[in-house]
């Protein structure tokens, strides 16, 4: 029987597959080997990551109507194959010294794999866990976020010990079967399953059911304006993470004086932030809800966007590039949950994948326009007031969106009264 399995140990196996994807953030550890030992330059060694994050929010578009077809363990055995291949792959590429192998395996199969892995485990974790679907999202998404940090010193101490091409062999074959431990046990509850306490709070009144404002099929979701303006948050609260993310150290170092190392140890500690942020902001969404979440996000953003060029306190300059980091990692947790509360669990993997292109095109725009500014003003300080509407532009949207949300509720509600009132005519 299905519901015979322990759900804290299908969230376990979610958080496997998650944690084994998330490796791949771990990619700068590999850069200067690879240029040092087989001459590739730079922006060749760099183009095989660039590759990667491309795939990862495509190919979660393009093949989540898959993964709702198949379900979660062939997807997530899937997603095992393409990414375990793909780093292992790389050191058979390092082996020969083949340059477009590398950026076939590391680039191609891995950034499929990543995509393809990071949304299969994620529809069938929030059907488990119908009474806390912020903290059940979040738990796996730090996985993800935690992959990079376990990975960066064991693969840096291996690179060391056992050479670049026995460390790709070694981390892609234990990728591969942590994965594949995780989809062995993955698998969905029976329709309408509910855990025993959320029953008994149920029927003592202590807990009011909360229904989907929809079930929705991914065609019908991104047909709604409620998709697009969820998207359009995703993108510009993307956007703004990783264009952070990309310059934090530079941009410490330019505006307040941090020296290298200070800035360096700020990095690290972004790394704690993003993770966290994950976990802590999507299990605060189960008690004050995903809108006023975003909401929060946005507010946030702005008083640290329009604080930053006025700030010349180091620490308070710190404090506001890990609020922003946080709220990076925490629209990452909630989304997955968003998407149940507005479309339903029927395709949510589908609407999931649709709106994980924010993530490709965000590491895109962000890095990008962030670059630009730079480039023409030569001062990081114009980032902060583009950013600034750009973020209210997204506070702007997300009122809408709660305001058009508790309308959808009030409908239904009206909705149901009418049909009640028929059936006693």
């Amino acid at each position: 029987m299905k519901t015979t399995k322990n759900r804290w140990l299908i969230a376990l196996s979610a958080i496997s597959i998650h944690l084994s994807i998330g490796a791949a953030y771990a990619y700068s550890v590999y850069k200067k080997p690879l240029v040092e030992s087989m001459g590739w330059s730079l922006t060749d060694v760099t183009l095989a990551f660039t590759i990667m994050m491309a795939l990862a929010g495509s190919s979660a578009a393009i093949f989540g109507k898959f993964v709702e077809r198949n379900g979660p363990k062939k997807s997530a055995i899937v997603a095992a194959v393409l990414f375990g291949l793909g780093q292992a792959g790389s050191g058979l590429a390092v082996a020969i010294d083949s340059l477009p192998l590398f950026l076939a395996t590391y680039g191609l199969l891995s950034g499929l794999g990543l995509g393809i892995g990071y949304i299969s485990p994620v529809s069938t974790l929030i059907k488990w866990f119908p009474d806390r679907r912020g903290l059940a999202t979040g738990m796996a998404v730090l996985g993800f976020g935690t992959g990079a940090l376990i990975t960066a010193p064991v693969a840096a101490s291996f690179i060391e010990s056992i050479g670049i091409t026995m460390t790709f062999y070694i981390l892609g074959a234990s990728y591969f079967l942590l994965m594949v431990l995780g989809a062995s046990y993955i698998a969905p509850p029976e329709e309408g399953w509910m855990p025993e306490g959320m029953k008994k709070d149920l029927s003592s009144g202590k807990r009011e059911l909360k229904k989907d404002l929809a079930q929705l099929t991914a065609r019908e979701a991104v047909k709604t304006k409620r998709f697009w303006m969820l998207w359009t948050m995703m993108l510009i609260n993307t956007s703004a993470g990783i264009m952070i993310i990309s310059v934090a150290s530079p941009m410490a170092q330019e505006v307040v004086g941090l020296s290298a190392a200070t800035a360096a140890t700020m990095v690290g500690i972004m790394g704690i932030f993003n993770g966290g942020g994950r976990l802590g902001w999507a299990a605060a969404s189960d008690y004050i809800g995903r809108p006023a979440v975003f909401l929060i996000f946005f507010i946030i953003q702005i008083v640290a966007f329009v604080s930053l060029p006025l700030t010349t306190n180091a620490l308070l300059f710190q404090m506001f590039i890990l609020l922003v980091v946080s709220c990076y990692g925490g629209g990452f947790s909630n989304l997955p949950a968003f998407i149940g509360d507005l479309f339903g669990t029927k395709q949510l993997g589908a609407i999931h994948g649709y709106l994980l292109t924010t993530w490709s095109l965000g590491g895109v725009f962000g890095p990008i326009l962030v670059a630009q500014i730079k480039e023409r003003t030569d001062s990081y300080i114009p980032v902060f007031y583009v950013f600034t509407i750009l973020i209210s532009i997204a506070l702007v949207i997300s009122i809408l969106l709660r305001r058009d949300i508790n309308n959808g509720k009030k409908q239904r509600e009206t909705n149901v009264y009418n049909r009640l009132g028929k059936l006693s005519h």
